[in-house]
Order: structure tokens, then C-alpha cells, then sequence
């Protein structure tokens, strides 16, 4: 054995329950507390002991137990001496048993402090314990040298046995858990080239398609602008600026979409800066910034766009304060108006063709909220989702 197998732990993964199947621990389960009952039984159910001995007895097994799972927590964090001191506690109980006629019990702690040191604990701390745990059981032992050598030949193969075995059920569930990263890393791969693709697509027809629309309706309105004036020249050309305004705001958000797609969102506050560049409007921050998810930025993006248009729309000129906030598992957007809104106005569809209500279900979906309604002064839209 290399230097390395005898002060290396067992791992992690074969100290812990993971990958082992129901059935197996039902049966070691059921043979641990049939062990302990049968433990109980013969030292306490035979009368030898008075009511006071007994008691005293009871608390002493059920700080064994106690010392026994501390030490399978500690050793499972590979935290040596406390595990080493776990041990030592459980012999000593083992030696206070057998002085006080308690030898099956006494026996029974030695075997099992002897075969988990062998089982849990590197080799070069493991052996000497279970050579010391072993070195009691046989000088107490009346059965004879040839059972007593058999018996611990026999518990330091079990001890092994359940080593090897511990450590191929790790290694099993390392390969498992490193399968399964690379199937997601895998996936998340194919994600984004797909997302990649449908961003090109996009960008190859909409986006395309919206910069010409552009161009020809600046043709127009230039060209509009060169007849004379009247009341029919002025209609035409409000409706060109009118349409080129919309397809310059389309193409502004095929654009997010496209860079949402990649992965390449800009920070929601700046985006809000840019949307009411042109408003009077006032935008704060507050929390400790950070990157949100797709999801939560998108909504946040979409819910603040809906809420100015509906101040467009129901409220012409009022002042709108937007109001972001980075709360530890959330992210919360406020945004409302000194103006008034018709009725019912907050959650009608706008000219996006997805109103507030659309919004309210998306931010349901997410696990969060939307509210809006009448302020003090305005109308109010409050949204709530993780992040």
C-alpha cells in the first residue's frame, strides 16, 4: 500500500447514506436496533440488577448510542481526533460495562468499535484502534484462544469488506454526479446554440426587415415635407413620424430581445435610464446591485415599458417616478405617476398588444406579483418576482 491508502479517508460520498437503496437501509436499520434490543435485554431483563444500577445502566447505553452517531458525523467531515475521542469514549463505556457484569454488552461495543474504526477511519488511525478495541475484547473473552483469534480474524475481514465496499458505493456516485454535470453542461451547451441560431434568424428577418422599413419611412417623410403645406400633407406626414417612431421602438426591442437570447443583457437599471430618457420621469436604485436571472430581467423590463405606456395613454405629461429595488431573494419595480388614469386604465391592453394583465400572470408564473391600481397622487404598478 502506498503511503496515501494508509492516511487517506474514505471519501465522503462512501461515508454518507447517498446511493444507498431503501431495502439496505431498512435491513441495517432493523439489525441495529434488533442488536441494541437484544443487548438491553440480556444485561437488564435478567434481574441482576437493582432498580438504581439499572438506570444508571439505560443512561450509560443511550450515551453510547449518542457518542456512536457523533462519531459518525465527525468522522463523515474526516475530523480525526474528535472521531479518535468518540471511540475512546465508546471503549471506555465498553470497560465500565464489563467491571459491572455487563460482559455481552462490553463484547458486543468492542466488535463494533473495533470494525467501524476499520470501516471509517484512515489506516494509520483505524488499525490501532481496532488492534486496542480487539485487545479488550480477547482479554475478556472466556470462549477460548481459537474462537476468540477466529472471531477477530473474522470482524477485521467485515471491517474491510465494508471499507471496499463503502469506497466503490463513493466511487460510483462521483461518476454518477460527474455524468449527470456533463449531461447538463451538455444541454445548457445545446441551449445556447439553439438560442444562438434563433437569435440569428431573428436578427436575419425582423431586424432587417425593420431597419428597411426605417429607411423608406425616413424617405418618406422627407419627401413629404417638401410639398406644400395643408391640413392633408400635415396628416400624412404625422402618420409617417407616427409609424417610423413605432418601427425605430420595435427595432429597439427586437435588439433586447436578440442580446437576451445571447446573453448579453445590459444591467436593468441602465436599461430603465434609456426608457425614460425622453419622460419626465425619475429612476432610483436601491440594494446592492447584481446580475438577475433572464427571466426576472425580462419581466422587470417588460412590466416598467407597459406601465410608461399606460402613462402615455391615461396620464399625457404627469411626472413618473420609477423606483428598483434589490432585495436579498427578489427584485421589486415601482413605478408611478403624480397624474390620473382613467378607470380601469391600469390593466387594459395597450398598444404593445400585451397589457398588464398579461404581465400580472407572467410575474405569477415566476412565483412572484404585480399589483396596480390608484395611489395617493397617481396610479401605481408594484412588481415582485425572485431574482
Amino acid at each position: 500500500m502506498t503511503r496515501t491508502t494508509w492516511t487517506s479517508w474514505p471519501s465522503r460520498e462512501a461515508l454518507s447514506r447517498t446511493g444507498r437503496s431503501r431495502p439496505r437501509l431498512v435491513v441495517t436499520w432493523g439489525v441495529r436496533v434488533g442488536l441494541l434490543t437484544a443487548m438491553l435485554w440480556n444485561t437488564f431483563a435478567r434481574g441482576r440488577f437493582g432498580p438504581w444500577e439499572t438506570a444508571l445502566g439505560l443512561v450509560g447505553v443511550l450515551g453510547c448510542a449518542f457518542a456512536a452517531w457523533a462519531f459518525f458525523r465527525t468522522s463523515l467531515e474526516h475530523r480525526l481526533w474528535p472521531s479518535l475521542g468518540l471511540l475512546t469514549l465508546v471503549m471506555l463505556t465498553a470497560l465500565g460495562a464489563q467491571q459491572a457484569g455487563a460482559e455481552l454488552l462490553a463484547l458486543i461495543l468492542w466488535c463494533g468499535c473495533a470494525v467501524v474504526a476499520l470501516e471509517r477511519l484512515p489506516l494509520v488511525a483505524g488499525l490501532p484502534a481496532t488492534a486496542a478495541a480487539f485487545g479488550a475484547y480477547a482479554a475478556v473473552n472466556t470462549d477460548g484462544w481459537l474462537s476468540t483469534a477466529m472471531s477477530t480474524v473474522g470482524l477485521s475481514l467485515v471491517g474491510y469488506v465494508l471499507r471496499l465496499d463503502a469506497e466503490a458505493r463513493g466511487n460510483t456516485q462521483r461518476l454518477l454526479a460527474q455524468e449527470r454535470a456533463a449531461r447538463e453542461a451538455e444541454a445548457e451547451t445545446a441551449a445556447l446554440d439553439e438560442r444562438a441560431r434563433i437569435a440569428r434568424e431573428i436578427h436575419d428577418v425582423l431586424a432587417h426587415s425593420l431597419s428597411a422599413q426605417m429607411v423608406h419611412l425616413e424617405a418618406a417623410r422627407l419627401l413629404i415635407e417638401q410639398e406644400p403645406a395643408g391640413e392633408f400633407r400635415d396628416q400624412v406626414l404625422e402618420r409617417v413620424v407616427a409609424a417610423r417612431s413605432m418601427a425605430r421602438e420595435g427595432l429597439a426591442e427586437t435588439r433586447q430581445a436578440l442580446s437576451a437570447l445571447r446573453g448579453e443583457v445590459s444591467p436593468v437599471e441602465d436599461f430603465l435610464r434609456q426608457l425614460v430618457a425622453v419622460e419626465p420621469a425619475q429612476v432610483s436604485v436601491v440594494g446592492e446591485r447584481r446580475t438577475l436571472t433572464a427571466e426576472a430581467s425580462q419581466t422587470v423590463r417588460r412590466v416598467a415599458q407597459e406601465a410608461l405606456t399606460n402613462v402615455r395613454k391615461h396620464a399625457v405629461g404627469a411626472r413618473v417616478f420609477v423606483r428598483l429595488e434589490y432585495l436579498p431573494d427578489e427584485v421589486a419595480l415601482e413605478v408611478r405617476d403624480s397624474g390620473g388614469h382613467s378607470p380601469g386604465g391600469g390593466l387594459s391592453g395597450s398598444g404593445s398588444g400585451y397589457g398588464l394583465l398579461g404581465m400580472r400572470e407572467r410575474a405569477e408564473l415566476m412565483g412572484g406579483t404585480l399589483e396596480a391600481g390608484p395611489g395617493e397622487e397617481g396610479f401605481v404598478v408594484s412588481l415582485r418576482v425572485p431574482a
